[in-house]
Order: structure tokens, then sequence, then C-alpha cells
């Protein structure tokens, strides 16, 4: 690595590049607002505390799913199993029918995808903003999950399969 400094430009394609390279969790961030559905694909997602359990969702300000959740006081993350691939290429297109692929039912007031491998409702804690992004902090009400279920991540612009990829053991 070099001292010499990078120019914002190629600072912001090295930062997209090395994120690209970090295996992600794919969720589906779902709000209901006005009695209707909206929901993204995020990779933006983490746990926050055990006390109270909450998590963190970080939205850019441009997306779909944005002013609905900014005015919600609701949402659910739907941790994406590989089972559920088809949900993920379905949201990731620009559209208004993105329930339509999916077992969606509605449990406190958002919309939860039954099939997911897990599902977390919370209630909205905070907003802050950062950059061209909100960061969302949720409390939990009610959390699902099913045993069966292998995570869909997202690695260099694809989804892969973890389960297949071969453990390395350190016998040092």
């Amino acid at each position: 690595m070099s001292d010499v400094g990078q120019s914002h430009a190629e600072l912001v394609e090295a930062f997209r590049e090395s994120m690209r390279h970090v295996a992600s969790t794919v969720y589906a961030v779902t709000t209901l607002d006005a009695g209707k559905r909206y929901g993204i694909l995020a990779t933006a997602v983490s746990s926050l505390s055990f006390e109270p359990p909450s998590l963190l969702v970080c939205v850019n300000r441009s997306a779909s799913l944005h002013d609905p959740l900014e005015r919600a006081e609701r949402f659910c993350v739907n941790v994406l199993g590989m089972g559920n691939r088809d949900v993920a290429e379905h949201f990731m297109l620009p559209r208004d029918d993105r329930f339509e692929v999916g077992d969606w039912v509605e449990e406190h007031g958002v919309p939860v995808l039954s099939s997911a491998q897990s599902s977390l409702i919370c209630r909205t804690a905070h907003r802050h903003t950062y950059g061209t992004h909100t960061i969302f902090i949720g409390e939990l009400l009610a959390a699902s999950h099913r045993e069966d279920a292998t995570p869909l991540t997202y690695f260099d612009r694809d989804y892969i399969d973890i389960s297949q990829a071969p453990l390395r053991r350190n016998d040092d």
C-alpha cells in the first residue's frame, strides 16, 4: 500500500471493489406503508445488541424502501436462504410486484416471507442519516428461524452456496 492519496473517484471505486469481495448474507427488508408493501434486498444489516435485542439496517436514501421505512414504525428483516433465490432475483429488478414471488404473510403489521431462513420483526427505535444512507435501528418484537436453511450469500456480484465450501482447518 502506498501513502499516496487517491482521488475521490479512485477511492470510491476501490471501496466498491473491496466490498464486492466481502461475502454477505442476503436480506429482504420489508415494511407496510399506507396499506402497500415495500421491500428491497440488502446486505448492510447487522446485529446490534442483545439488551435490548436489536439490529441495524442501512438503506440508501434513493432506494424505493427508504421513504416508506422512514414513515413506518415497524419493519421486517427476512434472512434469505438458498431456497429463496427466486425471491432475491425478483426483488433485484425495479418493479412494483416484488411480493408476487414467495409466500408472504403479514405478521405484526409487516410482510414476512414464510420460507425465509429467519425473520426478524422490529419496531423502529432510531433513525440516523449518514452520507447517502439512513441507518435504521430496530428493537426486536418477534423472531423465527428455520433450522434446515442455508443462508443465501452474495459474493463478487453472484450468489454462492457456503454450505458447499470446503472448510480449512488450522492444525498448527
